[in-house]
């Protein structure tokens, strides 16, 4: 059953009995009863409507998500009898986190003792309406926002949904239309048509990647990868799942967001029997403060989930220690309809162990973001922990498979996920850098684990290959790489982008030949492909064909003048081609755009302190350019260091070029004996204080 039957199929269950509750309740109401009623009655106006205003109507209100508004007696009154039970059993106010267990947690809408006591003597003495005049104020909603109204909103286009088929992972790049660089405290989502919105991740894109993907699709959005520019905010996972509002983050934890950016939204979307329109809004809310403190997120979760059909009691745990001392302010667990339980602790290094969540009855329809009302400080050592128990029986009302099947992990709704997300604060600045470069290669290493299981169920899909080859190049392996970028060419082979995808991977392991051959594809399906010209130009210079790599360069920039890499490449092969003085008028542009690219700086640096036509040098600027060069790359570098030695030299600082050339040989690896030798021969001429001319 797909998950908009299921939603359907559990509302209309609800909603019959709601109803025949209200019969009972009318019956109440004969004239006897009313004579029955004690002086101070509980009712509606004074007692029972700051419940309601205060943890209901949120949802129950037109136009919202809930099936029926609780915004006046006259709505309520049908309904007291099955609210009195909802309340009662603790379904409704949705709050999964059980007491005692972590927290307190902001915005909590778990009824107190009393209050569920107040609604049930409520209803037992027949739903007294009261004096209208102790109605408390209606909470403002404006137009269906439910943290106020936002200072910007976003709007995708609206798409059309096909019906009956595979679940849809579809993208589409928002342009965000700021004037100048704004603070964000938080974003507030509305699907735009919960029916089929399975969930949602939001990222900033601030290269303009996306929308050329976007813009290269027919239809609003695109199916493909996620740029790598594409990112979250640091500590910020910007996701929704039904039921999930995360509250505005205080002034001093805002993110930056700079004009030029763009949205892009992932929509999971699940089609149902007929054709569905979805439009997304996104609200941002701002902050004219900037940030003091900058969050992290650590993922706890595995992706090797593989839960056979029966299985009643399936564990999946994961931990992970902290490198830092850090403070914790929120949680957010995920999971699909399989998972039944839910656990997040931390243990001390004493020994000490802190809940940080529980939830001992999980729903998909009910996740959520939950902030600490205070946020607590944990020790460098801790222990981060999750379990997650999943029922994958007959037994589970909410296993969406009847009967049940193995079920492996997976983003569709038929598979399965479990992960615990914790939002910390490094507690010194310069330790967000450490936690950051820890925690980062487990978790792409998992996020492999998961994509590759994937595709062992569904080799063919397209989106997956790129995504996992993205991932194992950001891990350094190249070669793996390749070979998922093979099979979504091989899966798509009139795709300039799938050619390009592979074709600049493969020169990555010095293959210029095959490399050359595939980028030569892609152009031939789109001759106007600005990357892939810049490529095969790389390529061709690895062959030694710099005169034809320079028209590739100069395409490039016909297009796009400020292209940095195409700038900087372009120099390097008129370099190459002996033609300097257009060189160094590339090389000075690339800088304009890049102003800290090392490999530029060094190489006019070079050029002005070595060029054999006098015209052309220019000692000064030479030790300016090498020196920040050296800053770069902290004089870890031994060919800037070297490019540094000549500036001097031709300056006339001849004692700093010995010093420079020596730190060049100090740091330069045993491999490199052909340079090393190089390097000597300069510095031989530095000693006896004359400078050097002639290529490198």
């Amino acid at each position: 059953m797909s998950r908009a039957a299921r939603f359907g199929a559990s509302r209309s269950i609800l909603t019959a009995g709601l109803c025949l509750a209200a019969g009972v309740l009318a019956a109440s109401d004969a004239p006897g009863a009313a004579g029955q009623a004690r002086a101070e009655a509980v009712t509606f106006s004074r007692d029972i409507a700051p419940i309601l205003f205060e943890h209901c109507v949120v949802c129950h209100r037109p136009g919202a998500v809930a099936p029926m508004s609780l915004m006046s007696y006259q709505d309520v009154r049908p309904w007291a009898r099955a609210i009195g039970e909802q309340v009662s059993s603790r379904r409704m106010p949705p709050w999964k986190p059980e007491p005692g267990y972590g927290g307190p947690f902001v915005g909590s809408r778990r009824l107190s003792d009393e209050q569920v006591a107040r609604i049930q003597r409520w209803v037992a003495e027949g739903g007294v309406e009261g004096n209208s005049a102790d109605l408390p104020p209606m909470p403002e909603r404006p137009a269906g926002w439910r943290l106020g109204k936002p200072d910007l909103v976003l709007e995708m286009p609206l798409y059309t949904l096909p019906a009956s088929g595979k679940d849809v992972l579809r993208k589409f790049a928002i342009p965000i239309r700021i004037a100048g660089t704004r603070y964000v405290r938080g974003l507030e989502f509305q699907p735009g048509n919960a029916r089929v919105v399975h969930h949602a991740n939001m990222k900033i894109d601030p290269t303009g990647t996306s929308r050329r993907l976007d813009d290269a699709d027919a239809e609003p959005g695109y199916e493909g990868v996620t740029p790598f520019a594409a990112r979250f905010p640091s500590g910020y996972f910007l996701g929704w799942t039904p039921g999930q509002l995360r509250p505005l983050a205080p002034d001093s934890m805002a993110w930056r967001l700079d004009p030029g950016a763009a949205m892009l939204l992932e929509l999971h979307l699940t089609p149902g029997e007929q054709p569905e329109r979805v439009q997304s809004r996104i609200g941002f809310f701002f902050t004219d403060a900037a940030p003091t403190r900058i969050p992290a997120t650590i993922r706890l979760g595995r992706q090797n989930l593989d839960i056979p059909a029966g299985a009643r009691e399936y564990v999946s745990r994961d931990r992970y220690v902290l490198p830092v001392d850090v403070e914790v302010y929120g949680v957010q667990p995920h999971a699909h309809y399989l998972a039944r339980e839910v656990k997040g602790f931390a243990t001390l290094p004493d020994g000490t162990r802190t809940w940080l969540i529980y939830i001992n009855d999980w729903d998909f329809d009910w996740q959520d973001f939950y902030a600490y009302a205070k946020p607590f400080v944990l020790p460098k050592g801790t222990e981060l922990a999750m379990e997650i128990t999943y029922d994958n029986s007959a037994g589970n009302r909410r296993n969406p498979h009847s009967p049940p099947r193995r079920v492996s992990w997976g983003q569709k709704s038929s598979n399965e996920m479990g992960d615990l997300w914790i939002q910390v604060v490094p507690r010194k600045a310069a330790d967000l850098a450490i936690l950051n470069n820890d925690r980062w290669p487990r978790e792409v290493a998992e996020d492999i684990v998961g994509f590759e299981m994937v595709l062992e169920e569904d080799p063919d899909q397209v989106m997956q290959h790129d995504e996992v080859a993205l991932l194992y190049l950001q891990v350094g392996k190249v070669a793996e790489a390749v070979a998922h970028f093979r099979e979504s060419a091989r899966l798509q082979p009139e795709s300039a982008v799938a050619q390009y995808n592979l074709g600049t991977t493969v020169l990555r392991l010095g293959d210029a030949e095959t490399a050359i051959r595939h980028l030569e594809q892609a152009l031939r399906l789109d001759p106007e492909y600005v990357r892939a010209h810049n490529d095969l130009g790389a390529a061709l210079r690895l062959q030694g064909k710099s005169a034809e790599a320079i028209r590739h360069f100069r395409q490039v920039l016909l297009a796009r003048p400020d292209e940095g890499d195409a700038l900087y490449n372009l120099a390097s092969a008129l370099t190459v081609e002996g033609e300097l003085e257009e060189a160094i008028i590339y090389y000075r542009r690339a800088l304009q755009v890049q102003p800290d690219a090392s490999a530029a700086l060094a190489e006019l640096a070079w050029l002005l302190a070595t060029h054999p036509n006098a015209r052309f040098r220019d000692p000064s600027q030479a030790v300016r350019l090498a020196e920040r060069a050296s800053r770069v790359t902290q004089r870890r570098d031994a060919a800037v260091l070297d490019v540094l030695a000549a500036a001097y030299a031709v300056a006339g600082q001849f004692d700093r070029a010995v010093a420079a050339a020596r730190a060049a040989l100090a740091v330069l690896p045993a491999s490199q004996s052909e340079l090393a030798a190089s390097i000597q021969r300069r510095l031989d001429l530095y000693t006896t204080g004359r400078p050097y001319r002639g290529p490198r």
